[in-house]
């Protein structure tokens, strides 16, 4: 997987991270898989296609989406909550938004489909067909991570283009 795809997801998550957590994360594992992905919490996906084409999945320990719900909602949020897995889902948007201007920035053109929270069952189908680069982040709430999985795809434009008959 190429690392100029996927930085712009591990900077974005970071500095959001950051923010609402109002601490420093640091990435405490990295690791390849090839296998179905398995949650860790409360997950949301993002699915893209175009130049760029795959997903990305942000998981969240309930612990940390409940502390950035109650960063957003300005008071305190329990994790059982209902906002708390659309917080994820919140947080899924700022960290892709934040990547795709810097991909577009770079020239790609994609298209990229809203998030989804995400099922135990959905996730563990996640990834099963291709190779994924996970990230874990530690922040002082709980654990994050990232599971990006994405290809470029090298053609070009005109080879993508209807044949003329």
């Amino acid at each position: 997987m190429r690392m100029d795809l996927i930085q712009p997801f591990i900077g974005s998550l970071d500095a959001v991270l950051a923010e609402m957590m109002r601490a420093p994360a640091k990435i405490v594992d990295l690791n390849m898989e090839e296998e179905g992905y398995r949650r860790k919490g409360l997950a949301a996906a993002v699915e893209f296609r175009g130049q760029i084409e795959g997903r990305v999945i942000l998981d969240m320990e309930p612990s940390a989406a409940a502390h950035v719900a109650s960063f957003l909602a300005g008071a305190d949020v329990d994790p059982s909550e209902p906002i708390v897995p659309e917080t994820v889902c919140e947080l899924a948007n700022m960290v892709i938004g934040n990547a795709v201007t810097q991909l577009n920035d770079g020239g790609f053109q994609f298209k990229v489909l809203p998030p989804e929270t995400i099922t135990a069952q959905q996730v563990d189908k996640a990834g099963m067909d291709s190779e994924a680069t996970i990230l874990c982040f530690e922040t002082p709430r709980g654990k994050v991570h990232l599971n990006i999985s994405m290809r470029y795809q090298k053609r070009r434009a005109r080879e993508r283009a209807p044949a003329l008959t």
